[in-house]
């Protein structure tokens, strides 16, 4: 298919899921005509822009409403579901950074970083939260290549907490019975990979044309 036949398509086909309230596939035809490397008319900007507001529009409602909740359920005392509340929401902008953005995103790390400490602080759940700490990281570091220069610092900064909190957190993982061998191994060996490619960041950061 020609450049100027996919672009039809695509234009068409956002123009078809506007029609249809479908903004999350309106956005996806609107990224697939911006992948072709044209310079976007003021008619395709248009459509990308109303595809995005109606996305994030839906979602800052969805937000303001468990925001809402979670204010009545603690003017009423009931920390359990505060609680629950503030796990869902940290989950929700989880899931959505996962699919939308890149791991070295700083945002997806952000989020990462938080939902790991309310499950270390919140949900008294270390073990879950060195999985996802060290989750985030390794497939930051997979990705390290694809990081912009604009977002380095921010990422960089974001991947050191993660990784000073797996070397605190794993320190805490309970011990039982014959298994204390094994997960102080296991352990070490996590802190070990952490620190070995945190030294491999820090060595790129020292040549990045920003410092």
């Amino acid at each position: 298919m020609s450049t100027d036949k996919a672009r039809e398509t695509h234009v068409y086909t956002a123009k078809l899921s506007e029609q249809a309230e479908r903004y999350e596939e309106m956005v996806e035809s609107m990224k697939s005509v911006a992948k072709l490397d044209v310079d976007l008319t003021v008619e395709e900007r248009n459509l990308l822009s109303v595809g995005y507001k109606n996305v994030i529009g839906a979602r800052r409602a969805s937000w303001r409403i468990m925001s809402s909740i979670e204010q009545k359920e603690e003017s009423k005392g009931n920390e359990n579901y505060v609680n629950l509340i503030k796990g869902y929401r940290r989950k929700a902008a989880s899931a959505g950074a996962s699919t939308e953005l890149p791991s070295t995103h700083p945002i997806r790390l952000g989020l990462a970083l938080n939902f790991s400490v309310f499950y270390y602080e919140i949900m008294n759940s270390p073990e879950r939260a060195c999985h996802l700490a060290k989750q985030a990281f390794d497939e930051a570091i997979a990705e390290l290549d694809t990081l912009s220069e604009e977002s380095y610092k921010d990422s960089t900064l974001i991947m050191q907490l993660l990784r000073d909190n797996l070397t605190l957190w794993t320190s805490d993982l309970p011990e039982e019975g014959g298994d204390d061998k094994l997960k102080n191994e296991e352990g070490k060996a996590a802190e070990q990979e952490v620190s070995t490619a945190l030294c491999l960041i820090l060595k790129e950061l020292l040549v990045a044309i920003f410092y």
